[in-house]
This record gives C-alpha cells, structure tokens and sequence, in this order.
C-alpha cells in the first residue's frame, strides 16, 4: 500500500482495497434488454381453386368463350392474368376479360374478336399455383387444357320471318319452321343478339310462376341463362311458322327440333334477330358476345 504522509487519512489507489474494508465482488456479465415485442405473423394463405370450363379434348362451337372460375374473389386481378396463356394453331386476336361471378368468387372469360376459325387447336395454360390473388389468397394448383374448334355452324333466328336457319360452314343446311316470344310482352320477347349454346337436354322441366306454367319439353337447347331454349312444343304448332305466341323460347316442330338437337355443340352461336328487346349481360353468364370488341378489351386487367 501507498500511504502519502501529513495527510490525515490515507489515499487507496485503485485496486487496492482500503484497510478493513471488504473486497469488491467482481462484476458479472451485463443483462440484456427485453426485446420490444414485434407484430403477430401474418396468416398463412388460403390457396384458392380454380376451374376451366372446356375438358381436355372437347370439340367446341364458334363462339365458344374460355372460362376460369375461382371459388374466392380474385383482388389482384392484373397478376392473375399476366399468368394465364392461350396458344392457337392459326392467329386468333382475342382477350381476357373479368365477369360479374353472382356465387361470390371471380371469373376470366377469353374470347376472340370474332368467331373461332373452324378447326383451331387451342391450348389453354394457367400456371396459377402460388400466384398471389390478394385479399390473403393464393392459387392452389396449374390449370390447362387443349381442345379444338368444330364446324362453323351458325343459326340465323330471324323473329320477323318466323323461321330458323342453320348454316354449316357458310352453306345452308337447314330451315325450320319456328314460332318466338311474344313482342308485345317485354318479358316474353325474344332477346336480339348472339346467345351461345351451354347446354342441351332429351327432357327439360320448365316452368314459371310469372306466367303460369310446369311442363315438360323435349329437345331442350339452352342459348342462354335467362330462361331462352331452342326447343319442341306441340301445342305452338300452329303458329310454328306464322305467328310469334311463346314465353320466349323458339319453339319448333317436334322432328324439326330432334333434328337440330343432334346437330349441336357446346359454343355453337345462335343469332336471333327481329325483335324489340336486346340481349344484355344482364340475361346470363355467357354474355361475351353482347358486348362490342372495344368494350370486351375494357373488361382486361390492363
């Protein structure tokens, strides 16, 4: 120890411990602060279906549209899009366009500018899985598909003449006799425009509370979600060819309406003219052709 005399008391230099006094514990290694608490992980994503409307294979009609339907609303619709692909055997112009879906999801329709050209190859790929859709979803899985245009077979509907044509690869090949809605009753015309053939049925119920009526009609070709069928009805035969009596369907003679029932495919086009009501996108699901080629690009992503 150091001591400087004449002073009372004694200077302790460092790291030596003063006389009587206990040793300094050592010191022990520094507490880490808390971390700040961050924010909770985000949910894990819900991956999201979709589902293409034309099989792998499938023969389709001209006017034939592709449709993706997803189960969940599709918020980042420009990324979902940038996604999808259809190839085609010859130039086809056409685009995506997005449609009211009433089921609470999304659904992308392409459609060509004008008609298919009869005998295309169409390949269809939608690489969507892990794609992000937005709103917390994701796609689940890839979609394709490939399938090819038949005949061009075009029916003209012409109200006005009481007739029906069908023309196959600009030749015609049929004409019935046929009676429409009635045009003097909004709700019982025939609506104007290019309808497109969904579905075909040996037997269809129809019926209407508005109008009063529950029956069973056979050769049922349904052109359109709102009700409109190419179908047989006996008890119009009259009329058939004459005189324009029906709830808006196109009644034909039963032999004439088998006729063109085996004739018909998915996407066959059929264009009715000579009434006072358009066909809208109000009238059904499949409502591209209602829409110009100017307003169907509008309905793009981008």
């Amino acid at each position: 120890m150091i001591v400087v005399l004449g002073v009372v008391g004694a200077v302790v230099l460092a790291g030596t411990p003063a006389r009587g006094a206990a040793p300094a514990a050592p010191a022990g290694p520094a507490r880490a602060a808390a971390p700040a608490p961050g924010p909770p992980p985000a949910p894990p994503a819900r991956p999201v279906r979709g589902t293409l409307n034309i099989g792998d294979g499938r023969t389709v009609g001209i006017a034939a549209p592709i449709e993706i339907r997803f189960a969940r609303h599709v918020d980042d619709r420009a990324a979902v899009e940038r996604a999808l692909r259809v190839t085609t055997s010859t130039p086809v112009e056409g685009s995506w366009g997005w449609l009211p879906d009433e089921n609470g999801g999304s659904r992308v329709h392409w459609r060509p500018k004008e008609y298919w050209p009869a005998g295309t190859q169409v390949r269809v790929d939608a690489p969507l899985e892990g794609v992000p859709f937005g709103g917390g979803n994701v796609g689940a899985a890839d979609l394709s598909t490939s399938f090819r245009i038949g005949r061009a077979q075009v029916v003209k509907a012409d109200a006005r003449s009481f007739r029906m044509a069908v023309l196959r690869d600009g030749r015609p090949v049929a004409t019935y006799p046929a009676s429409y809605g009635v045009s003097a009753d909004p709700g019982r015309s025939t609506r104007s425009g290019v309808h497109v053939v969904t579905e075909k049925f040996t037997d269809k119920r129809m019926t209407s509370a508005r109008y009063g009526y529950d029956v069973v009609q056979k050769w049922a070709v349904r052109i359109n979600n709102n009700g409109e069928f190419i179908h047989a009805n006996p008890a119009s035969a009259s009329a058939q060819g004459s005189a324009n009596v029906t709830h808006g369907c196109v009644n034909l003679s039963p032999a004439d309406a088998k006729a063109y029932y085996d004739t018909v495919q998915y996407g066959d086009p059929v264009e009715v003219t000579g009434t006072p009501v358009r066909l809208s996108p109000r009238d059904g699901d499949v409502s591209d052709w209602t829409r110009s080629w100017e307003q169907w690009q509008r309905l793009s992503a981008f």
